[in-house]
């Protein structure tokens, strides 16, 4: 669903996100007017991530309420940019587009991966192959394909695996392309066996047999 609106003032409706302007900023929170008849008022916190907004900034926040116990407007920027998030997300998931996030911790059966929610990557699908010490996967930035999503639950499944997979494809037509008899090419080693060496040309694996190698 999608929450970006361009309303009049008059149509302002509470649990929407709307465009407003930064009028003060001070030691504890950031005062916006959004057009409405009171100014809201937001705790610094909230800007934690993007750094503190400058007096005349335009932002989007959350109207939580119209008025509260002293009438004033209740506003929030964590509620704004989740939903943006939200709708990011779902808007990847429907086109079959990546998303990027950070691994932030192991977890059973998996990683946690925080893209901009928090979401799973299954252990089965970090990589092409099985990854031993997922452990190994902390901090990196990743690029992965949303295969599951559930908004209402707050749940986001993930799948590294399938972007892989998708990037050795175009990989390996652009080595079949060039690939011709008696080219010399550099490739990395994939694996060892007893009987000779697998070469990854590039989407393409190839044997190099025991016998020749020098």
């Amino acid at each position: 669903m999608e929450y970006w609106l361009s309303r009049s003032v008059g149509d302002i409706e509470e649990g929407e996100v709307v465009r407003g302007t930064v009028v003060e900023v001070r030691t504890g929170d950031v005062i916006v007017d959004i057009g409405y008849k009171s100014e809201g008022a937001i705790p610094i916190d909230e800007f934690r991530h993007t750094g503190a907004p400058k007096v005349g900034d335009e932002i989007e926040v959350f109207l939580e309420a119209k008025e509260d116990s002293e009438g004033l407007i209740v506003l929030s920027k964590d509620k704004a940019d989740k939903i943006k998030v939200w709708d990011q997300i779902s808007k990847a998931f429907d086109a079959g587009s990546p998303v990027e996030g950070r691994v932030v911790e192991v977890v059973k059966g998996g990683l946690a991966v925080d893209v901009g929610v928090r979401a799973f990557l299954p252990g089965s699908q970090v990589d092409l192959r099985p990854v031993k010490n997922l452990g190994s996967m902390m901090g990196q930035t990743i690029r992965a394909k949303v295969i599951k999503l559930n908004r209402r639950r707050g749940n986001v499944v993930l799948s590294r695996r399938a972007v892989l997979e998708t990037e050795r494809e175009e990989k390996k037509k652009q080595t079949l392309a060039v690939l011709g008899e008696g080219m010399v090419l550099t490739g990395t080693v994939k694996n060892i066996t007893d009987y000779g060496a697998f070469i990854d040309l590039g989407g393409i694996d190839g044997l190099l047999h025991v016998t020749d190698m020098s």
